[in-house]
C-alpha cells in the first residue's frame, strides 16, 4: 500500500514537469480586440434602434482604444447614433473627434457638415473653413459640403473639383470625385 502511494505521490510531482511547455491555457486581454466587438456590438443594436445600449458600447469601444484610427470610426457611430435619436451638439463633439483621429475618411466629412447645418451653424463654419483653406487643403472639402448644406450645389462641386484637381494621390480623392458626379446628378435632375 505504501509503494502504491508512494508511486502516485511521484507520478503527481513528474509527470507535469515532463509535459510539453505551453500546454497551460492563457488568456490575454486585448483592449483593441474588445474595443472592435464592442464597436460591433453598437451597430448591432443601432440596427435593431436600441439607440442607449449601441450609445454605451460605442463608449465602451472608444475608452478600450482611445488613440487610434479605428476609434475614429467609433466616434464617427457615435455621433450618427446622438444624431438619429435628435441630439445634435453631442454628435458634434464626435464628428470632430473623428475627423481629428483620422482626416482621410469623407464621411466624416459630410456627417460633421450636416451636423452644422442641423445646428444652425453652417454659414460660421463656412466662414472659419474658408480662412483655413490655404493652410489645410481639406478644408476646402469642408467648404464644399457646407456650400451644399446651404442650398448651393453648384459652388459645392466646384470646391470639390478643385481639391480633387489639387490632391489627386489623397486616399480621399475618389470619394471626393464619386460625391461630384452624385452632384453634378443632383443638379442635372
Amino acid at each position: 500500500m505504501k509503494k502504491l502511494l508512494v508511486t502516485v505521490l511521484l507520478a503527481t510531482l513528474i509527470l507535469p514537469a515532463c509535459a510539453k511547455p505551453g500546454t497551460i491555457v492563457t488568456y490575454t486581454i486585448d483592449p483593441e480586440k474588445n474595443a472592435y466587438d464592442h464597436n460591433n456590438k453598437g451597430v448591432m443594436y443601432l440596427e435593431e434602434q436600441c439607440y442607449y445600449a449601441a450609445i454605451q458600447e460605442f463608449k465602451i469601444a472608444i475608452s478600450l482604444n482611445p488613440k487610434t484610427q479605428a476609434t475614429a470610426v467609433y466616434f464617427n457611430n457615435l455621433g450618427k447614433t446622438y444624431l438619429i435619436i435628435g441630439y445634435p451638439e453631442l454628435a458634434l463633439d464626435c464628428f470632430e473627434n473623428a475627423l481629428t483621429q483620422y482626416s482621410l475618411n469623407f464621411e466624416y466629412y459630410l456627417n460633421l457638415a450636416k451636423c452644422y447645418a442641423q445646428l444652425g451653424m453652417a454659414e460660421e463654419q463656412l466662414e472659419k473653413y474658408r480662412e483655413m483653406v490655404d493652410q489645410n487643403p481639406a478644408a476646402r472639402v469642408m467648404v464644399a459640403l457646407l456650400e451644399e448644406q446651404l442650398g448651393d450645389k453648384r459652388k459645392a462641386i466646384i470646391e470639390l473639383d478643385g481639391f480633387a484637381m489639387a490632391e489627386p494621390d489623397l486616399i480621399i480623392t475618389p470619394a471626393v470625385k464619386n460625391y461630384i458626379n452624385k452632384l453634378i446628378e443632383d443638379v442635372n435632375q
